[in-house]
């Protein structure tokens, strides 16, 4: 993406090459290190250094300003069961990326149960993802496409292409293809429509906690 030096670009960008960034330094590293380290808890430094810079840039973050009401907080929670029910509902071979990641699982050598990295996954993918995804997804990249001068971009503006072009790029980041197409598309027209970012942070978050209580009761692991 051109333009780095524009703080706006940087302080929407940042947070998610930060998370990015630990999670390709994780796949590279091999499954048993010296020392015992449990390479879990990286998860922990992701969303620890994402949140880090998402307060740092709080003030910076103007598209926050808008609240939604409660007609959109609304819809905003049945667009994110809906997107929920969706994400466990299309899970055939082919509407995958390849084989399920079942990299992590919560369970110790002796069988136990290690609530605290439950916790931290689950608090991390509901809290600090959403709010990080949708600023580097919808807030930048879909309206830097629709103009490059993004922050003059109404979001009730944006046209077809900038959400299919997003949503694609969106869909490249999943595994579950399928699904994150549509996700994609429901939370860039939730951001059209509604004109404010925090109903796509509100219904990302809502999917992200509603699958992370299913896989938490269920065992489904590889969802996470």
């Amino acid at each position: 993406m051109q333009g780095l030096s524009d703080p706006a670009r940087r302080h929407r960008l940042f947070p998610f090459l930060a998370f990015m960034l630990v999670l390709v330094v994780r796949s590279l590293l091999p499954e048993q290190t010296e020392g015992g380290i449990d390479l879990r808890w990286l998860y922990a430094l992701q969303v620890g250094l994402a949140a880090a810079l998402l307060a740092l840039w709080w003030r910076e973050f103007t598209e926050l300003a808008a609240q939604p009401g409660v007609r959109d907080a609304a819809l905003s929670v049945a667009v994110g069961v809906g997107v929920w029910w969706l994400w466990i509902r299309l899970d055939e071979p082919w509407m995958r990326f390849g084989a399920p990641d079942n990299a992590f699982n919560p369970v110790g050598p002796g069988g136990e149960v290690l609530w605290a990295l439950i916790a931290v996954r689950w608090l991390g993918a509901t809290l600090v993802v959403p709010l990080m995804e949708e600023l580097f997804w919808r807030s930048l990249l879909m309206r830097w496409i629709e103009d490059h001068d993004f922050m003059k971009v109404d979001p009730k503006r944006v046209g077809a292409r900038a959400i299919v072009l997003s949503t694609f790029v969106f869909t490249l980041a999943h595994t579950e293809w399928l699904a994150a197409a549509l996700a994609g598309l429901a939370y860039a027209l939730l951001y059209r429509y509604t004109g404010k970012l925090w109903t796509a942070v509100l219904a990302h978050a809502v999917t992200n906690g509603v699958l992370g209580l299913w896989v938490i009761v269920w065992g489904h692991w590889g969802y996470w």
